[in-house]
């Protein structure tokens, strides 16, 4: 396990969102060659990052119907 493949482990969960907690975590079930572990903490993420995503799109759904009223009344006047 060389230094740049860390270094590039450490860089792509930065990009992916992972704070230093979980980016601690997951260099050292790597480390430990625990992959199945490590694994199932990066889908976990995935599943927390989803879930925050379905929020925001549930916002963008209820802006665009408000603007779409709006619009419609605007015509109606």
């Amino acid at each position: 396990m060389g230094k740049e493949v860390i270094e590039e482990l450490i860089m792509n969960l930065k990009d992916a969102g992972c704070d230093e907690e979980l980016i601690t975590k997951c260099i050292k079930k790597y480390n430990n060659d625990d992959l199945k572990m490590l694994i199932k903490s990066l889908q976990c993420h995935r599943c927390c990052l989803l879930d925050k995503l379905h929020e925001e799109q549930k916002k963008i759904d209820c802006l665009d119907y408000l603007i779409y009223t709006l619009k419609k009344q605007m015509k109606e006047d």
